[in-house]
């Protein structure tokens, strides 16, 4: 009994540990189940879900990206002078907190060692001998001093001294840059303009003039070159280097400019101005028959090497100003042009005229005299300009004003560049026509003022003026800029008509036959020119000043085979000086240097004296 019971309890005990076992085996299966799904999500959250993340994470941590600076095209004149060109620097900075924090932690270690003032005042003497004064010592004192993580100081350095500091001092760090240099310094500042480096940007840019208008061709495109670095640091593998995107450099670019040209013109015109006590005065000189702009100068301008607040704006283009009697131009191509009168035409003209409800006079009185059509222009008669204009009529006269491109921007490529006013032909009221053909009543700038002039030494047609040749890309090729077409204003005969007549007011002849600008005569040279006097507006009465003027003057050397258009213009002379009456005399000096820098022939014959005044 005992022992049957002692087997039964054994083959339950048994049987009931199999159950057990049987039990454990599926839990243990279940949770091995529940182990494989979690490790087979996480894979293929790690594969791919998050596969992108950690591949980048694992990038940053062991490559290190850094850009190729692209270098910046050049600018140059027409003879391939260089006028604006890039070049390395080095910028200096420190980490003061961390220079003091070390260097006091190890002298206080091992008293022989400097103290961080001590290695400050070292660094401040070594760094000014190295650059040679471009950084006192004082500055690296101020900078080194400072309770800040970081700063630079000083000014920019070359690289090689940047070199020779950071080996002695690595705590020294020097920060590339790019340097825009102009070596002609201020001579066509307001052309080109001025570009400097931009810490946001991390290169040079363009701020002003074709520096900023040309940025995209100038710039070039930044490169990518990439390097590994040591795991859990910053440390570059030597070896490891190689360029992802090499940099494209930017492409130079050619300008029409004469640079030797644009220095003369400017001394010549500031001289000028100063003499004459004049507010602004500005300067264009045109090729004739391109219309290529050989100089484009104001009296102020800037040098942008330094700093350049003032003066970086260019009149000659943005400043328009009412031009007085070298508007004339208009009428005396049109009469010519459409036969209402031939240059020996005598008009009978009396001191003044009365043109609807405005009565206007000759710059000197008179009575009734007997004015040949030359004699009108040499002798700058607005009655005389009005007679003729009102026989060839206010349409015609507008319709050849817009053909001179008055009213229009010249597109030359330079910013803020005015269109000057012309009124439009529905606006005008009766009295309009009084204003107009005598070079009031409308507004243009000295570049416009030239290109008029331009149109008559070129046979009637006139160019549209350029500034920008050519580009050169980084391989040497070279892309010319697109040249404008050119406007028929009149015949090739008119022009060449006006343009004889136009010697008339350089004839330096005995009264009544002398020209009002005789001064701007050149020995040996035939020239055509006109004078200009333009009251400026008094804002006080909103009328015309009796004592404020424009001076203007544009001129063609040589006459009789036209090369250059010199326009000139002072804005308020008030000297009571020779200077401030007439702009002649400073297109003789202009002329004078174009006639010898360029090797201009002599004129074959003298020019003819001209009947001005009938007897």
């Amino acid at each position: 009994m005992a022992r049957g019971s002692t087997r039964t309890i054994q083959g339950r005990t048994a049987r009931t540990n199999v159950a057990g076992s049987n039990r454990r085996l599926r839990v243990g299966r279940l949770l091995l189940v529940i182990a494989l799904v979690l490790t087979g999500g996480k894979l293929i959250q790690v594969q791919g879900v998050e596969a992108s993340d950690l591949s980048e994470k694992s990038q940053r941590q062991r490559i290190d990206s850094q850009r190729i600076p692209a270098e910046r095209g050049s600018i140059v004149d027409r003879n391939e002078n260089v006028l604006a060109f890039s070049s390395e620097a080095r910028q200096l900075y420190a980490n003061p907190r961390l220079l003091t924090q070390t260097f006091d932690e190890a002298h206080a270690k091992d008293p022989s060692k400097p103290t961080a003032v001590q290695y400050k005042q070292e660094i401040a003497r070594f760094i000014p001998q190295v650059v040679h004064g471009k950084i006192t010592e004082q500055e690296v004192l101020d900078a080194l001093f400072k309770d800040v993580e970081f700063t630079y100081f000083g000014a920019e350095v070359d690289p090689s001294q940047a070199r020779v500091i950071n080996e002695k001092y690595p705590q020294i760090g020097a920060e590339y840059r790019a340097t825009r240099e102009y070596p002609a310094g201020d001579v066509g500042a307001n052309i080109i303009g001025a570009a400097n480096w931009r810490m946001d940007e991390k290169r040079v840019q363009g701020q002003i003039g074709l520096e900023a208008r040309l940025d995209p061709v100038l710039a070039g495109t930044d490169g990518v070159k990439v390097s590994d670095t040591a795991m859990g640091s910053n440390l570059v593998i030597p070896g490891t280097e190689r360029e992802l995107e090499p940099a494209v450099a930017g492409s130079d670019v050619q300008l029409t400019i004469d640079s030797d040209l644009q220095f003369m013109v400017q001394r010549e015109l500031a001289d000028y101005a100063r003499k004459a006590g004049a507010k602004t005065a500005s300067a264009v000189v045109l090729d004739a028959k391109t219309g290529e702009v050989y100089a484009l100068a104001n009296d102020k301008t800037f040098d942008p090497r330094g700093s350049w607040a003032e003066n970086t704006g260019n009149p000659a283009v943005t400043t328009p100003y009412e031009p007085g009697s070298v508007n004339k131009v208009i009428t005396a191509a049109g009469a010519i042009e459409n036969g209402v009168v031939k240059p020996d035409t005598v008009l009978q003209v009396p001191g003044s005229i009365k043109v609807a409800d405005r009565t206007v006079e000759d710059a000197w009185p008179h009575a009734t005299i007997p004015l040949t059509f030359t004699g009108v222009l040499g002798k700058s008669s607005n009655v005389g300009t009005l007679m003729v204009a009102q026989q060839l009529g206010e349409q015609r006269f507008y319709d050849l004003a817009r053909r001179f491109g008055l009213g229009q921007r010249t597109d030359l490529g330079l910013g803020g560049e005015s269109a000057g006013s012309l009124p439009p032909r529905e606006s005008w009221s009766g009295s309009t026509f009084a204003n107009l053909p005598i070079g009031q009543g409308l507004s243009m700038t000295v570049l416009q003022m030239a290109g008029m002039y331009q149109a008559i030494a070129n046979d009637g047609v006139r160019m549209p003026p350029r500034i920008i040749a050519a580009d050169i890309r980084p391989d040497g090729t070279r892309v010319e800029r697109p040249r404008p077409e050119g406007v028929r204003v009149v015949s090739p005969e008119a022009a060449h008509t006006v343009r004889d007549m136009l010697r008339s007011v350089v004839q330096n002849a005995p009264q009544p036959q002398r020209g009002t600008g005789p001064q701007a005569a050149l020995p040996g040279y035939q020239i055509s020119g006109k004078t200009g006097t333009a009251q400026q507006i008094n804002p006080e009465c909103r009328c015309y000043s009796n004592s404020k003027y424009w001076i203007t003057f544009a001129g063609i050397v040589p006459a009789d085979n036209p090369r250059f258009v010199v326009g000139l213009v002072l804005d308020g002379p008030t000297s009571g000086t020779p200077e401030a009456a007439s702009a002649a005399p400073l297109f003789h000096n202009i002329a004078a240097f174009l006639t010898q820098r360029y090797q201009i022939p002599l004129s074959k014959e003298q020019a003819p004296v001209q009947i001005l005044q009938a007897n």
